[in-house]
């Protein structure tokens, strides 16, 4: 493919992007693979050309784009080289009209950032776009963070987390056999603090309320030495099913699942209450902590899905609650940087419990900072993802 033949199929794919954005369809990722598997005839450099101009765009543009090509013209407005691609040629974009707009750029839109916890200021905002490195977590029945260390010297050991290793962006750690051999994970910092963070310990009686593929339903297996029983739910059929296999890879052999109904959690968890010691409650959120991975995101939040997932989380850490046993322990935690998803609704979750407690001592020294009755945990101040999390104890 010629580069302007790269820069429309960019501007193609942005297009799709966009629309899905708008409509809640498929995420960017899903996108680009299946637009890269209807052109066979773009090679490898071709395809990474072409990725790269798609999530420049999506970084730099604040919002869902009336076009493609809105949104690469303004990133055409910062390359030269890009912008002599708009030029006509056979397969290419046709050339730039003098009253064309471009598409917003920014973090995001002052309406977004006004939900900003207040915590967050202007100086840490390039941080949220950042490429983010690539995270790995020692499994440990099978290794130390010393073996990370000798299989990629590259790397380098994450501040508070002792079984965390970090690599440059986009490093294909997965393709070592130590991967397949369970002896390692990809998990990113800000999860990895929000396992230990649970406090879970062998013999203990632990749910996973929201477990998803299992990441960190794996991690508390690992910091258990596989000593404790832990029960994984979710109500994704399609994820939860990825947890068993990467169970039996990193031989954690005390994990059971669960499929619930939505708004039928509490019935189908009737025979756990009040016996949990530990309840991981990892809720649906914004996930605007993730902007360096999922940068379209911005572009999919609304007043009304982000109502939803207020009201989701709600409904879930009051059903976590009901699960813990006189003196246990709940683990609330979102990836967002939002403070109605993280300090408010821990406040209104308190509220709502007389007797319960927020653990004030939860993270290792010097990570994340206080926010209300929780932590805040960002990508500028942290070096990981954005994440909420708050640590509440039952009444005895």
């Amino acid at each position: 493919m010629t580069p302007a033949a790269r820069l429309q199929t960019a501007i193609e794919i942005l297009d799709a992007i966009a629309a899905a954005a708008r409509e809640g369809g498929a995420p960017a990722d899903t996108i680009f693979a299946g637009a890269m598997r209807a052109r066979r005839y773009a090679g490898s450099k071709d395809r990474r050309a072409i990725r790269s101009h798609v999530y420049d765009a999506i970084r730099l543009v604040r919002s869902a784009p009336p076009s493609g090509r809105a949104a690469m013209l303004a990133l055409a407005d910062r390359d030269p080289a890009l912008a002599a691609l708009f030029d006509g040629s056979p397969y290419g974009p046709a050339p730039v009209a003098s009253d064309e707009a471009r598409a917003e750029t920014g973090l995001a839109s002052p309406a977004l950032i006004d939900l900003f916890d207040p915590l967050i200021g202007a100086d840490e905002t390039e941080a949220m776009l950042a490429r983010a490195p690539l995270d790995l977590r020692t499994n440990r029945p099978a290794g130390t963070r010393d073996d990370l260390a000798a299989l990629f010297p590259e790397g380098q050991a994450i501040a508070g987390a002792p079984d965390g290793w970090r690599l440059p962006p986009e490093t294909a750690a997965v393709q070592n056999p130590a991967y397949a051999e369970g002896r390692f994970e990809v998990q990113d910092a800000a999860s990895q603090y929000a396992s230990s963070a649970l406090d879970a310990a062998p013999d203990m009686a632990i749910v996973d309320l929201c477990a998803g593929g299992g990441g960190k339903t794996l991690a508390i297996a690992s910091l258990t030495a596989d000593r404790a029983d832990i029960l994984a739910c979710d109500v994704n059929r399609a994820r939860l099913r990825q947890l068993p296999p990467r169970a039996e890879r990193a031989s954690a052999t005390r994990i059971a699942t669960r499929l619930l109904d939505p708004g039928k959690e509490a019935a189908m968890l009737a025979d756990w209450q009040g016996r949990a010691t530990r309840v991981f409650i990892d809720a649906p959120c914004s996930g605007s902590g993730t902007w360096r991975r999922s940068p379209e995101l911005r572009w999919r939040l609304t007043p009304a899905r982000l109502d939803r997932h207020v009201a989701d989380q709600a409904r879930l850490v009051d059903i976590g609650a009901d699960l813990v046993a006189p003196g246990g322990k709940l683990l609330y935690a979102v990836c967002s940087i939002i403070a109605r998803e993280g300090r408010a609704q821990v406040d209104e979750f308190l509220n709502r419990h007389p007797g319960w407690t927020a653990d004030d001592d939860m993270l290792p020294a010097g990570i994340g900072r206080a926010a209300g009755r929780g932590f805040l945990l960002t990508p500028a101040r942290d070096g990981c993802d954005g994440f909420f999390l708050a640590r509440l104890t039952a009444p005895c």
